[in-house]
């Protein structure tokens, strides 16, 4: 699971290998394309769900490797380099603007879940509350900002320019057909922001520092609308793997009960889990890719 805002510092390369034994009805391993174990790229390996799939995959006869990183830009460019097989900690989104810097081709072969972003205040108990010219602080990194200004707008606080999309800016807010203004900040402020505007749009890694649990959210982004597409957290490998008939079959373990309870546990109860064609995550990678290209050359143009 991507946690939807900043970088973290360093990287840790732990490696938790755990194999199927049992003497005499000890199974084949599965292992990645060197014929060592798969190693899956991860974010937070020490949450109880992934030794459960660590457990789970043994079972199958599947040695996996969970590899660790603190630095959330490190496991894309480790699964590029051919040091993982796999990586899972980010959402689609992140993924393209991944692949558009760096003209890479890193492709989305299964789904997670989404983990939606609220809207909370201290001062209003609704968004009907929130009066005409409210201030509402929103992350301003380039991941989060957009999907915050969508939120916004599916709350009827604002309107985007063309109906917004996953590059949206403050820019693109039309003034006139808006409730609200909006005031970037980053992301771990938007929770001490709440002293002194009328609401904030806040990462699920904040809530808890600003004395508020999910439930509290006055809105949040609705995970089976058109907008939160974006924002499914995938299973990504390298081009050409999307068929990969052990990698499907992870994919598939991570959607056991009893993996998704703990995973639902670790998120504070805000994973909506979902899954989703291989080819139907790269149909929406490919559409957010060329959103970020058109960005690009808006930008680069005289």
């Amino acid at each position: 699971m991507i946690r939807q805002s900043a970088t973290l510092i360093s990287v840790l390369a732990a490696g938790a290998v755990l194999a199927a034994c049992g003497g005499n009805d000890q199974t084949e391993v599965a292992t990645g394309d060197s014929g060592s174990p798969i190693k899956i790229g991860v974010v937070g390996a020490s949450e109880d769900y992934w030794q459960i799939f660590s457990d789970l995959a043994a079972e199958e006869g599947i040695e996996i490797e969970l590899v660790n990183f603190t630095d959330y830009t490190q496991p894309n460019p480790a699964l590029s380099q051919n040091q993982l097989d796999l990586n899972q900690f980010q959402h689609i989104q992140y993924l393209a603007a991944y692949n558009v810097a760096n003209d890479e081709d890193l492709t989305p072969i299964g789904a997670t879940a989404i983990y939606p972003l609220g809207l909370y205040s201290t001062e209003h108990t609704s968004i009907e509350d929130i009066p005409d010219g409210g201030e509402i602080a929103i992350p301003n990194d380039e991941t989060n900002q957009a999907r915050a200004l969508l939120v916004l707008q599916d709350a009827g606080l604002l309107t985007l320019e063309g109906g917004g999309d996953s590059t949206s800016l403050p820019s693109d807010v039309v003034e006139e057909e808006s409730k609200v203004t909006v005031t970037p900040v980053a992301a771990e402020q938007t929770a001490v922001a709440l002293n002194s505007v009328d609401a904030s749009i806040i990462n699920n890694d904040f809530v808890e520092d600003a004395g508020l649990e999910p439930t509290d959210a006055l809105y949040q982004d609705d995970p089976d609308s058109p907008a939160a597409q974006p924002y499914i957290n995938v299973w990504a490998a390298r081009a050409g793997h999307e068929d990969n008939e052990t990698f499907q079959k992870l994919i598939d373990i991570y959607h056991e009960d009893e993996v998704q309870e703990a995973a639902l546990r670790a998120s504070g109860g805000t994973a909506v889990f979902t899954e989703k064609p291989a080819s139907e995550l790269q149909e929406i990678l490919d559409e957010v890719e060329s959103n970020l290209e058109a960005t690009d050359d808006d930008t680069t143009s005289p």
